[in-house]
């Protein structure tokens, strides 16, 4: 089939399997051109492995460091008259460059939050690496059931204690309006906190240590954004600020809990970047559109595998890793300095409906969306009758 993207709102609701392929090419080829990386990791786990800052960091760890990988995601395979989920194809590419150069990978496709996912995790583990030295938790989901209880929570994107009016980016109608935003029940902030906190993450620690499949001292981050000034009202004193708290919890928990084996747990704070899931979230397409413009120009912009190359070369495994007061390696001190905060503020007091495309970097947020989803990269026809079939 002819494959063109099928945008609804903030989704796009298919994906071009040789567009992912290139797209993820392009990430492997960025890792290597950074030469030797040194000692680093040499048995992955990736849970949220197949797009984002989760895939980064699969290829990363296999490309940069040669280190064997075991991914975890939840995709949609392809059928003769649907294509499958990106992270579907971005996992088959994945998989058919790291068999091109020797290197493990295997994915387990299945909702990561389950005990059965984790009991198949370690067997896999056990049968094929024996331990595991790195942990990457790297999970988006609007939505977890908890496997104790079996109750779904789902999570809200609303402020706390008060409502919230601001600036935001209407992608579909192409319109900067007004949004306001109720504030969350306690009900919402818990279910918040159930589904984008720490708890599982914990659990995937605590499941895999009293399995005997984490390697001694081994490392694990969960990745979260901080923000600043203008986005603090959505995320920092919001529901997902609550749920971020919660992030920071779980790490210290991690480390008090597995003394034994000295495990070194951290909350990652990476810079605010075009993902499914920042699209689906008020401000971000406006603020994003008008940070890229403002570090473009300063040069300092850095997409998801510059970011993850700097967090395992400066912070997992770098000797002087940027550490704030929450114990959290930070990636973001490029977007949330001062002087460049000043200047995306000045853009966002000014933009309004008539000036939004002149002031800010939209063509550049919307090139991002799109290649989420394998579209609009450089060399691949897309007018070409591909096969929606693609194997792992």
């Amino acid at each position: 089939m002819v494959i063109k993207p099928k945008v609804r709102g903030f989704i796009c609701t298919n994906s071009h399997p040789v567009g992912c392929a290139a797209s993820v090419a392009e990430q492997i080829d960025y890792i290597r051109e950074q030469g030797e990386l040194g000692e680093g990791p040499k048995n992955v786990l990736v849970i949220g492995c197949s797009t984002g800052y989760g895939l980064a960091s699969r290829i990363t760890s296999a490309f940069g460091y040669g280190a064997k990988t075991l991914g975890v995601c939840f995709e949609k395979a392809p059928t003769e008259r649907k294509t499958a989920t990106a992270g579907w194809y971005n996992t088959a590419a994945f998989h058919q460059q790291a068999k091109a150069n020797d290197l493990y990978a295997k994915t387990l496709n299945g909702d990561a939050f389950s005990d059965e996912i984790k009991d198949d995790v370690i067997a896999q583990i056990k049968q094929d690496l024996g331990e595991i030295d790195l942990v990457i938790y790297s999970l988006a989901s609007p939505r977890r059931t908890d496997p104790t209880t079996g109750e779904t929570y789902r999570s809200t994107l609303k402020p706390v204690g008060q409502a919230y009016t601001t600036k935001t980016y209407d992608t579909d109608k192409d319109k900067v309006h007004d949004v306001t935003l109720e504030p969350a029940s306690d009900e919402e902030i818990a279910d918040t906190i159930k589904v984008m906190g720490g708890e599982d993450w914990e659990r995937w620690i605590d499941a895999l240590a009293d399995a005997g499949v984490l390697a001694q001292g081994c490392k694990t981050t969960a990745y979260t954004y901080i923000g600043k000034e203008l986005t603090w009202p959505i995320y920092g004193q919001a529901t997902i600020g609550k749920a971020k708290e919660d992030l920071d919890r779980a790490a210290a928990a991690i480390i008090g809990k597995h003394t034994d084996l000295l495990v070194d747990a951290h909350v990652s704070s990476l810079k605010a970047l075009v993902t499914q899931a920042s699209s689906a979230i008020p401000v971000m397409p406006l603020y994003i559109s008008l940070i890229y413009k403002v570090m473009k120009e300063e040069g300092t912009h850095e997409g998801c595998i510059e970011q993850i190359f700097g967090l395992y070369n400066h912070c997992l495994y770098g000797e002087t890793p940027t550490l704030d007061e929450a114990n959290r390696y930070r990636m973001d001190g490029k977007e949330t300095n001062d002087a460049t905060q000043a200047k995306i503020k000045a853009l966002w007091d000014q933009v309004t409906q008539e000036n939004f495309h002149e002031l800010s970097d939209y063509a550049g947020y919307n090139y991002e969306f799109l290649k989420l989803f394998g579209f609009g990269l450089a060399g691949v026809d897309y007018d070409a009758d591909v096969d929606p079939i693609v194997s792992w």
